[in-house]
């Protein structure tokens, strides 16, 4: 197996090297990551400046790697199409410092990473690990080679992403993996208010959770419950419920007077 890795805290995160080393276990790894972290980049690419690359070495890893100074979907798409020698059988992403869950993945650079390989056609995973004081990024890279086992013995869909988020608790604690959907993450206070020394207002992200009672097949539930959340996403937007209601309400008809 050859797996493109990538993330969006950067190439020297801790969590991108425990995801590399553990896949060397399975087959050849290549790293492309951001040189510096890139968190909620979403899907942006760069488009008004050059791409640079360098090829590094990362400490303990017996792999090809490159910094790139751009995106998390830039560092796949250029991956693919240049850097690597032979096209990947997987794009694995992350271990994200911190979850990606619900609608907060339209926001990660690490699922959209994972995105874009899905669109140039490679089978992929994103994998997150939750926040807290301390990070253990091992037990969630012996998870992330399970997924990579499972996805290659599967009849698994490139145009199908897999979104896995591991609890930040001792391994015993976990009571196992549920198959989950996407919720709503709601946020209050999202912006603090600010004045600098000259009392000029700014603004600084802050955003504080909104806990809900939730579904059991909600990831944020799951993780709620200390089970890791597994999500099929795919990046089809459409919202094909409302297809017909649009046609029935005349939008495919000529719009006279324009």
């Amino acid at each position: 197996m050859k797996f493109l890795v990538s993330n969006d805290d950067g190439i020297h995160a801790e969590g991108i090297l425990q995801l590399a080393a553990s896949l060397t276990e399975l087959g050849e790894v290549t790293v492309v990551a951001p040189d510096s972290e890139r968190s909620a980049a979403g899907h942006a690419i760069t488009m008004h400046h050059p791409l640079r690359v360098r090829e590094i070495k990362l400490p303990g890893l017996d792999a090809q790697a490159f910094a790139v100074n751009g995106t998390p979907a830039d560092c796949v798409k250029l991956g693919i199409d240049e850097l690597l020698a032979e096209r990947p059988d997987f794009v694995f992403t992350g271990i994200n410092r911190g979850a990606n869950l619900s609608t907060d993945v339209l926001y990660s650079g690490t699922v959209s990473a994972a995105i874009e390989g899905c669109i140039m056609g490679v089978r992929s995973a994103a994998f997150s690990l939750l926040g807290g004081k301390e990070m253990d990024y091992s037990f969630a890279g012996k998870i992330a080679a399970e997924v990579a086992k499972l996805m290659s013995e599967k009849d698994f869909t490139a145009q199908t992403l897999v979104n896995v988020n591991i609890p930040n608790v001792p391994k015993e604690q976990i009571k196992g993996m549920k198959v989950t959907r996407l919720g709503i993450r709601r946020y209050e206070k999202n912006y603090e208010k600010r004045n600098d020394p000259r009392g000029n207002a700014y603004y600084w992200l802050t955003g504080r959770l909104i806990h809900e009672s939730l579904d059991e097949d909600i990831d944020m539930e799951a993780i709620r419950n200390n089970y890791i959340s597994i999500t099929p996403l795919h990046y089809d937007l459409t919202s094909y419920e409302m297809l017909e209601s649009f046609r029935q309400w005349g939008f495919e008809n000529e719009f006279y007077g324009l």
